[in-house]
């Protein structure tokens, strides 16, 4: 008996110690003055002709045994309906300008060929253009952010394709659309004038680019009366801006539009800006440990630093904000997955891509003054994707659950929040320990969402508030047992969103969050 005893004492000594919980305190002061619009066009998605995101992610064909709808897949648009994507823009990317847009119209069996130069050398049946990309926007709901080929395509050529999508069915162009199956004018809400022009879209220098885009902006119109430059719903032209820290054609590019005439306009800056923690992208996307995903995380939060420095040349040339900061490429980009085609850009997706992902949303939140749209990079299939399919199969990585839980926050009111973030160090990384942003939806809720970048404790957020008296916080929360827990074919739901409910006592709320979570609850007054 004593023998017995002893040997459990010394298990008791042994055994590892309860990880504890971190105390956090976030106040959410729903009395102040509310804070911008969160754009719904910041959940936007890009979708690029590169590896499978077209080609078996989305366009299966007319005659696959892969359930679709006129050849799109059937199981990706309702995923994609339920995370309401906002906008698409397509088709590039650097792949943008090199591709010309009668390649891909008209009868499937008569279309052009060609190779795909960026990406892998792979072939380019065109079998998805212009009106297959309209028909797969309609279904997921979503508006059209079209990128005309400004680096190796004319102006022609551009206002040609403007003409095709938006122009009256008794022209030309209109009755050449209707004759491919869709005669009223399609929308086109936003024209990428280029891609990358500092880089794979001609290496311009800036002076060179905006002399070429200011005729792109002048000569290429939408045409449809309702939608047009002068209708009640214009279509916004996005110039190529900066890119990561470079802020040259930030400069240059507002310049321009400030000392603008009346011939040309822009309404909108693109900023491409991807997490690789150095380049070129070595970071694995599986098989990782805690220092790499303590690495990763913290690279990300670099993102807010570069919207301040390039908004701050924005307010220069535009103190009233005209033109919105569109991060139309971000996300996390890692080394190919083993095995796969390095040209195709084939990644897992990780827990901590989940968080890195939700840190971005709070960060563009943050900045919704500015930044009103942005579109990760990419939606199915490439880097940061929302899906990835294989066949007749499909998985909803876990970004895709983050941008679910995120849909409350589209074109809600920001609501003023502070915190003390602390600290989580490891391995020589330090970074904040929690973050957190708030907003009330255009039904009235209240919704907040808490970050927990922890890896190895939890954290018990005690939430204050001004202006409302909580009766009930109740939500979803993201977590796993690792920090590279995936979602696979054959696992697809080790990572997905658990119900979480947090405590309630004199208006006050307390929130249990596990080490390494994503959390957004409604709060009910």
């Amino acid at each position: 008996m004593l023998r017995k005893t002893l040997l459990c004492g010394a298990a008791l000594l042994l055994a590892p110690a309860p990880v504890l919980a971190q105390d956090v305190t976030v106040t959410v002061d729903a009395a102040a003055k509310p804070g911008p619009v969160i754009d719904r066009h910041i959940f936007g998605q890009f979708a690029e002709h590169l590896g499978s995101g077209i080609y078996g992610g989305i366009w299966v064909g007319k005659d696959s045994a892969i359930p679709n709808t006129r050849g799109i897949r059937k199981d990706v648009v309702a995923a994609l309906r339920a995370i309401k994507v906002p906008v698409v823009r397509w088709p590039g990317g650097c792949f943008a300008d090199e591709y010309h847009w009668r390649d891909g119209i008209g009868p499937q069996d008569k279309r052009r060929s060609s190779v795909n130069t960026n990406w892998g050398g792979s072939g380019e049946p065109n079998s998805f253009g212009t009106d297959e990309f309209m028909d797969f926007a309609d279904q997921v709901g979503a508006e059209a952010y079209v990128s005309v080929n400004v680096g190796s395509g004319t102006i022609q050529e551009a206002a040609d394709w403007l003409a095709y999508m938006t122009a009256d069915p008794t022209t030309t162009a209109g009755k050449e659309r209707a004759a491919n199956g869709h005669a009223a004018p399609y929308k086109v809400k936003w024209l990428g004038l280029g891609n990358e022009s500092w880089g794979c879209g001609g290496s311009m220098r800036p002076d060179a680019y905006i002399d070429l885009m200011k005729r792109f902006a002048r000569f290429t119109h939408n045409l449809d009366p309702v939608q047009g430059e002068k209708g009640k719903e214009p279509m916004q032209r996005i110039a190529v801006g900066p890119n990561d820290n470079d802020t040259t054609y930030t400069e240059a590019v507002m310049a321009a539009w400030k000392g603008h005439d009346w011939a040309w306009n822009i309404e909108g800056l693109s900023m491409h800006a991807y997490t690789t923690g150095g380049w070129p992208p070595s970071y694995p996307s599986v098989g990782f440990d805690e220092t790499g995903y303590a690495k990763l995380v913290k690279a990300a939060l670099a993102m807010d630093g570069m919207i301040a420095r390039h908004s701050a040349i924005m307010d220069k040339y535009d103190p009233d904000k005209k033109v919105p900061l569109v991060v139309d490429e971000w996300g996390v980009w890692l080394a190919p997955l083993p095995g796969t085609n390095p040209g195709f850009l084939y990644q897992q997706n990780s827990l901590r891509d989940a968080i890195i992902a939700a840190l971005h949303l709070n960060i563009f939140a943050r900045h919704a003054d500015r930044v009103r749209m942005t579109n990760i990079a990419q939606m199915i299939n490439v880097l940061q994707a929302m899906i990835l399919t294989d066949k007749e199969k499909m998985v909803l990585t876990p970004t895709y659950h983050v941008f679910r839980m995120y849909v409350p926050f589209q074109d809600a009111q920001a609501v003023p929040v502070s915190f003390d973030a602390g600290t989580y160090t490891h391995d020589g990384v330090t970074m904040p320990r929690v973050d957190a942003i708030a907003a009330r939806g255009k039904d009235g809720k209240l919704w907040l969402a808490v970050t927990n970048l922890d890896a190895g404790k939890p954290a018990r957020v005690a939430v204050k508030f001004a202006g409302v008296t909580a009766k009930s916080a109740t939500g979803e929360v993201l977590t796993a047992a690792k920090v590279d827990a995936v979602n696979s074919f054959e696992a697809p739901n080790t990572v997905v969103p658990k119900p979480i409910r947090g405590s309630v006592a004199k208006g006050a709320v307390t929130l249990e969050l596990p080490a390494k979570s994503v959390a957004v609850v409604e709060i009910e007054g």
